[in-house]
């Protein structure tokens, strides 16, 4: 007689993402991202809830960590919560457990009382399997949204700040992400034909163009429409970024714009890289202490490793996952990551 399967599934509900991993005796089997962009309405999650429902076929447990709290279709972050677990109740089968952050698992509920705990955590669910893992790392992930950058050290997660407040004073967390942050927050002038061009102030353009043109953006990763709505190719790409410093198109060259979309990268990445040197000055005594990538900006922090010098090593590595699984399973880390943190948690 085989025995019985013990299968967790790890969720993280963000603002704009939905991401769920699957595990099976210890092995991510499957893992997802769907768009949830909540501002517009709790009912994008609950559609993705049924459209993920799949992957929560004979699971024992279910955990959840979440950010979507932060999203301003609620007036605080407490009150997100408690919406948020309402529809983890109602809309997710089975079994459930709301990852605390510091305070571990705990069932829904008590999760409502422990609202500091269970804001924007999924960071450190990665953070501890890295930890884990790999015990002394550099553990960069950098999302559609945001980036976080922790250290680890003897196996602990070495965390300055715990909330989003202190996270971003420690630099622990950067607004920056690979698909969806304006250019105008990316940086407030290009180069265009040598001259320093002041940018429009408006969301014309997102990073996902500047990937697009520069042609290291999975289009599976851009998961939101276009900042105009119209189409995700290089051309659409190319007439929004040029909208953003008072061009068509038509007025310079392909290649030329590709000078353009180079300099918005090399500006996320260099904001990614002041924050690295803060936080890598833990493990400054460890030089041979690797970087480990994450999300689907991995691209982005590989390009980081080499400017700090570090070896890189990416999440998917670190985890038992099946091939089909590996590569979205790293884009998800910190679903995959509750996924097997959660492995004996009752």
């Amino acid at each position: 007689m085989s025995k019985e399967k013990n299968i967790v599934v790890g969720c993280d509900i963000g603002g704009a993402h939905l991401k769920v991993a699957r595990a099976e005796d210890g092995r991510i089997e499957k893992a997802l991202t769907l768009a949830t962009p909540i501002w517009l309405g709790l009912d994008r999650l609950t559609s993705a809830a049924r459209e993920a429902a799949p992957l929560f076929a004979g699971s024992r447990l279910n955990v959840f960590t979440m950010t979507g709290e932060l999203s301003d279709i609620f007036p605080s972050r407490e009150a997100g919560i408690a919406s948020l677990l309402d529809i983890v109740a109602g809309h997710f089968p089975g079994k459930a457990r709301i990852y605390a952050g510091r305070s571990g698992f705990v069932p829904s509920d008590r999760a409502a009382g422990l609202a500091a705990d269970i804001a924007s955590a999924n960071w450190l669910a990665s953070a501890a399997l890295v930890a884990k893992q790999v015990g002394t790392a550099l553990f960069i992930d950098m999302g559609s949204t945001t980036t976080d950058i922790v250290a680890t050290r003897n196996g602990v997660v070495e965390n300055t700040g715990y909330n989003d407040a202190e996270r971003l004073a420690t630099g622990e967390l950067v607004y920056t992400g690979f698909t969806r942050s304006a250019l105008i927050g990316v940086a407030g002038t290009a180069p265009v034909r040598g001259t320093m061009s002041p940018l429009m102030n408006e969301y014309f353009a997102s990073i996902a163009d500047v990937h697009r043109i520069l042609g290291v953006l999975d289009e599976g990763d851009d998961k939101q429409p276009a900042a105009d709505g119209q189409a995700k190719t290089v051309e659409g790409s190319i007439a929004r970024m040029a909208r953003m410093t008072g061009h068509d198109a038509s007025d310079l060259t392909l290649p030329e714009w590709r000078d353009v979309a180079h300099w918005f990268s090399e500006q996320q990445l260099r904001t990614v890289h002041d924050a690295g040197f803060r936080v890598a000055a833990k493990l400054a005594d460890d030089p041979d202490a690797p970087i480990v990538g994450a999300g689907i900006g991995r691209w982005q922090i590989r390009r980081l490793a080499e400017r700090m010098e570090r070896r890189f090593v990416d999440f998917a590595e670190l985890i038992e996952a099946s091939d089909e699984a590996r590569s979205e399973a790293s884009s998800a880390a910190p679903a995959a990551a509750l996924a097997l943190l959660a492995r004996d948690v009752e």
